[in-house]
């Protein structure tokens, strides 16, 4: 029988997708929803003194205008995450306290956009201004206080102290780092900064709610957590999760904006007010500036190293901004250190220390690699000017020093390795690159500078001893299967990925594996697309699932031959005597299941892990700079990747690209910048500039796999990890093109072309 795990398997609605068939939220909405849209704050911090809606109100085709004072006002969290959540319960549906620009101060809903828009206008609302925190190095302990509130609540012990500013706060460490920085010949001790970036996915936030005929509320949204967007549904709106039902449709992209509850509680509220079903869509400026980006952070590095380039010590202070409310701030802050440090195997000692802290500016939330990415950078950063200040090659350095299979990883909550070929993936990226050639840098005949740089990464597979992945699968009539999972593809093709895992544990096509995506009525409790969970955490439950199923499958078929099961046989098409070979076929068995004596045949497997193993990643960028202009062109970028098992290497390729991309965006464009009022000035794609296909250059991409034997057929994630290694190679590049280090993203061609110019006049 063909195997479908490894192969490069089309993605199940590529042609549904690609053919414009109705399958997105929008798409799908009922006719006759109420358009619902916020009325928000300009000003970055202030109260509500007043504020009047009766000419709203008496506006033709206006269904309801809700203030502060119409709605629930019990905290919750828009965070996904599984309960209790970490990120603290700090934000209302509708507060009189403003805390960033954006900030929702009504929600209006009507018969069409036209007399919502007019209604807005009509709304009047009387503010008592009063002065942002902007900057958020300078928030903790600041007399002023971004949530002065009582009723303020963490529901886990996180080091939350409203009353500072103070949204998160610990640190973890092993070993004495200051004696062993002591005693290093070398200590690279350096502070690095990244900006929030926003995710940009085409889709925007997007939700439509209406009441089922026993009267609960139906949410159909673009969420990649739908359980737990009951649960923060039920949280604010304080009516009983029994009495809501979540529904994902096709989602336009996420990549981990999503994973907040950022649109669905206004509809919701809506509906629950009219009894009429009810729609929001977010504009692209409200999704820029209101979503749910990655948090900006500064890092302090202290790295030490003998003469001989032994990493002894590693210390990284990490002071993030969750912006308004505290959305993931405790939980991403937390990735910086847990997935950097332990690339670095050899060292003796390390300390981890975070704050995160509360400003007046947009609030944080999940984006692919999840803190990783900025603490990564940092790092590795760091390990190449350690390496520029012992004259030695930056992975030999690495190579000398990297984590390796078999080590216990104290950093990483004292895993251990079980899976690992991240030296040969660096090893290999270097050859794809020919850095032995094209190290550190040349002159072109035109003047430019062609360089090289790199990095590593790791990062996780689910968030282990917590999230549970879940599936159900059922043999039909026909003969074929059906799969139900609570994991939510958004555009990863992980219903891709699990049907080909399904049809190779049952030994059948893969067109008999039908996937039933998610609503919470009816699917398996799964805590959802995130922390790079869906392949290792729910593949696992997929195997599982179909494993109890095959052996139900041969003990009903071989009843229905009067044998025992050891002496019966299970393939793809049905059950066969090992004796004398008569057989019964799946679809018999279908129909026999439907009967009295037998009863359905289906297996549902919840699974959790108590590990997390991590996927590995070296990355080799080669860029073209211009000394006279600055500007940077990405001509090259070489990508080795460690996922385990490759379960769909289509699919696992054009992830990694997909991530590179957003890499080099976060390293050389994408630039968040706020008014000394706190107005967000990059509130469109004219503003906020993302890579285009043709800012990429060329993107090659390999895998060398291990083998993770936790892991379904062998595989980790790869979802997140991807994203990771672009802004330390490109750094590095740039410093090995002009000798400026820069330690502040994005790297600007204004910014090389200043320092040349006062390198050039010193």
């Amino acid at each position: 029988m063909k195997k479908y795990v490894s192969a490069p398997v089309r993605k199940r609605d590529a042609m549904a997708l690609v053919t414009g068939q109705p399958v997105y939220t929008a798409d799908i909405a009922p006719a006759g929803c109420l358009v619902v849209k916020l009325l928000r704050s300009p000003h970055a911090s202030a109260l509500i003194k007043n504020i009047r809606t009766d000419a709203a109100k008496r506006l033709p085709g206006i269904a309801c205008v809700l203030t502060w004072q119409d709605v629930p006002a019990a905290r919750f969290t828009q965070a996904g995450q599984t309960y209790p959540e970490a990120s603290p319960y700090d934000r209302l549906i509708l507060d009189q306290r403003i805390r960033c620009e954006g900030d929702p101060v009504a929600i209006v809903a009507g018969e069409s956009e036209q007399a919502v828009d007019a209604a807005l206008r009509l709304i009047k609302v009387e503010y008592e201004v009063l002065t942002p925190l902007l900057d958020f190095t300078q928030a903790l302990d600041n007399p002023i206080l971004v949530h002065p509130e009582e009723d303020f609540k963490a529901l886990c012990d996180v080091g939350a102290d409203n009353k500072r500013n103070l949204c998160a706060s610990g640190v973890n460490q092993e070993g004495d780092v200051e004696a062993e920085l002591a005693g290093c010949d070398i200590v690279i001790d350096q502070v690095y900064n990244t900006l929030a970036n926003n995710q940009t996915m085409m889709e925007t936030f997007r939700t439509f709610t209406r009441l089922d005929a026993f009267g609960r509320l139906e949410v159909t949204s673009s969420t990649q957590v739908p359980f737990h967007v009951r649960r923060i549904l039920s949280n604010a709106l304080e009516i009983p999760k029994s009495r809501i039902r979540v529904i994902k449709p096709r989602i336009g992209g996420g990549f981990g904006a999503k994973q907040s509850a950022v649109s669905e509680v206004f509809p919701a509220i809506v509906t629950l007010k009219t009894g009429r079903p009810a729609m929001i869509v977010y504009t692209r400026a409200e999704s820029m500036t209101n979503g749910s980006p990655r948090h900006q952070m500064q890092m302090h590095v202290r790295l030490g190293a003998d003469r001989q380039g032994n990493i002894r010590a590693i210390d990284l202070h990490t002071l993030s901004n969750a912006g308004a409310y505290g959305e993931h701030g405790p939980t991403t802050v937390g990735l910086t250190g847990h997935k950097s440090i332990p690339l670095y195997g050899a060292a003796r000692a390390f300390r981890f220390a975070w704050d995160v802290v509360y400003t007046n500016t947009m609030s944080g939330g999940a984006y692919r690699g999840y803190g990783a990415t900025q603490g990564i950078y940092a790092v590795e950063t760091a390990v190449n000017e350690l390496a520029a200040r012992l004259g030695m090659d930056p992975i030999q350095l690495r190579l000398q020093n990297l984590v390796r299979q078999g080590q216990t990883m104290p950093a990483y909550y004292g895993e251990l390795l079980q899976s690992c070929t991240l030296d040969q993936c660096l090893e290999r990226a270097a050859e794809m690159i020919g850095w032995k050639e094209k190290y550190p840098a040349r002159r072109l005949e035109n003047g430019h500078i062609r360089s090289v740089g790199v990095a590593m990464a790791m990062q996780g597979s689910a968030i282990s001893g917590v999230d549970v992945g879940g599936a159900r699968i059922r043999l039909n009539d026909g003969g074929e299967y059906l799969l139900s999972i609570g994991a939510t593809d958004m555009g990863t093709g992980c219903d891709t990925i699990l049907a080909q895992m399904a049809a190779d544990c049952l030994d059948c096509e893969l067109e008999r594996i039908a996937v039933h995506g998610v609503d919470t009525d009816t699917s398996p409790y799964d805590c959802g697309s995130y922390a790079s969970s869906t392949t290792y955490l729910t593949g696992m439950a997929v195997v599982k699932a179909c494993e109890e199923l095959r052996e139900k499958i041969l003990a009903q078929g071989a009843d229905m031959l009067g044998i025992d099961p050891d002496a019966a046989r299970l393939d793809g098409e049905g059950v066969t005597s090992l004796a004398d070979g008569r057989r019964v076929s799946l679809a018999e068995i279908g129909y026999a299941s439907l009967s009295g004596r037998y009863g359905s045949l289906q297996a549902e497997v919840s699974h959790t892990s108590p590990v997390s193993p991590p996927p590995f990643m070296a990355g080799i960028a080669e860029i073209d700079l211009d000394p006279e202009t600055g500007e940077v062109k990405m001509t090259d970028y070489a990508a080795v990747v460690d996922c385990g098992t490759v379960v769909n290497a289509n699919l696992a390729r054009v992830q990694t690209e997909g991530g590179i991309v957003q890499g080099i965006g976060m390293t050389l464009t994408e630039n968040i910048q706020y008014t000394d009022k706190g107005r967000m000035m990059n509130n469109s794609l004219m503003q906020y500039k993302i890579p285009t296909r043709l800012d990429a250059g060329k993107i090659r991409v390999e895998f060398i796999s291990s083998y993770e034997p936790t892991g379904p057929f062998g595989a980790k994630s790869i979802g997140e990890l991807v994203i990771n290694t672009p802004a330390p190679a490109i750094t590095h590049a740039v410093y090995n093109a002009t000798g400026l280090q820069f330690r502040s993203l994005p790297i600007t061609p204004e910014q090389i072309a200043l320092g040349l110019a006062h390198k050039e006049k010193a």
